[in-house]
């Protein structure tokens, strides 16, 4: 009879795309993981996978038999699910990951509050503006701020997030406010910016289109929160969402720029991994997060006017801008 166990490293060997990323997952040996695909073959009479150097590759029996797999998985977790609400209250451990400023915010008051109602379940709390993978990570609930890709996980929409250009009235007035897209190569663009990350490009809109741009700044960093500090600070121009800095907006230590060709929206949602029955620690964590992020970022933007954009103060000029100048002449 084939195990159980082994269906569920195959399957995560397909997902992840290698034996070394389903071993470091499953926390096994990559020799270990072959051993359990060696057994599964033999079993099936037939090859699973064609590896070479760079890949892993499903055979065409492999496609077929994926297939089924993810039915075996999907009613295992049903049969799970079922006995945990037949049992009583959820238990165990359920690991979480969000973004930095948000699960600040937003998840890490409520891990507390989830715990009073679940006091079996033990969080692990993971903040991060990284994108981490669900499988690789053993992650249970990621909540995400971006644009979501096409994929497996399931996806709990929590809303789209509008995103803005800001920067302080002090670094407007000493340095001059972009009116087109174009202006903002001369201005230093405060990134968030990490392995991997797409902001040093920026979408913005220009005539209904989207319009992706190089941008480039003298600071960068990978905690969103530092971001807002810089911008405050004088710094820079910082693309946000509005929900993140809408007490500043209101006080008016912070002010837009660029309305008119505004960032691209933003997704965020609750993402797992769970076919369609996820597990009531899972279930709940999630009904949570969707209830509480739509209240805060309410509450958040409640009363936010956005002013008009205003003219652009005279640019003062630096000594590079002269010197470049009197070269022309």
């Amino acid at each position: 009879m084939v195990s159980l166990d082994n269906l569920l490293v195959f399957t995560r060997i397909v997902e992840l795309g290698s034996f070394t990323a389903a071993g470091k997952s499953l926390r096994m040996s990559v020799a270990l993981v072959s051993h359990r695909i060696k057994r599964l073959e033999e079993q099936l009479h037939c090859q699973l996978f064609t590896r070479t150097t760079r890949k892993t590759i499903l055979t065409d029996q492999g496609r077929i038999f994926y297939q089924h797999c993810l039915e075996v998985r999907d009613a295992w977790q049903r049969a799970e699910a079922s006995i945990s609400d037949a049992g009583g209250a959820p238990r165990g451990s359920l690991k979480v990951t969000a973004p930095l400023g948000f699960g600040r915010r937003v998840v890490g008051p409520m891990v507390s509050r989830y715990r009073v109602g679940h006091p079996e379940i033990d969080v692990r709390l993971r903040l991060s503006d990284h994108i981490l993978d669900l499988f690789t990570e053993g992650v249970d609930v990621a909540v995400r701020m971006a644009t979501l890709p096409d994929s497996s996980l399931i996806v709990r929409k929590i809303g789209d997030i509008d995103r803005i250009l800001c920067a302080s009235p002090s670094y407007l007035e000493a340095n001059g406010t972009p009116r087109e897209i174009e202006d903002l190569a001369q201005h230093n663009c405060l990134l968030l910016r990490f392995p991997g990350s797409p902001q040093y490009r920026w979408t913005l809109r220009k005539g209904g289109q989207p319009v992706t741009i190089a941008v480039q700044g003298h600071m960068d960093v990978d905690d969103g929160d530092v971001l807002t500090q810089w911008a405050l600070d004088g710094a820079g121009i910082a693309l946000k969402p509005v929900f993140e800095i809408a007490d500043h907006l209101k006080s008016g230590r912070l002010v837009p720029v660029l309305q008119r060709h505004a960032p691209e929206p933003v997704t965020l949602a609750v993402l797992h991994a769970y076919n369609r029955m996820a597990p009531p620690k899972v279930k709940a964590f999630a009904d949570m997060i969707v209830s509480e992020a739509r209240s805060h970022i309410a509450q958040a933007l409640d009363g936010l006017v956005m002013p008009p954009e205003s003219p652009a103060p005279a640019r003062k000029a630096t000594a590079a801008t002269k010197k470049r100048k009197s070269a022309t002449r």
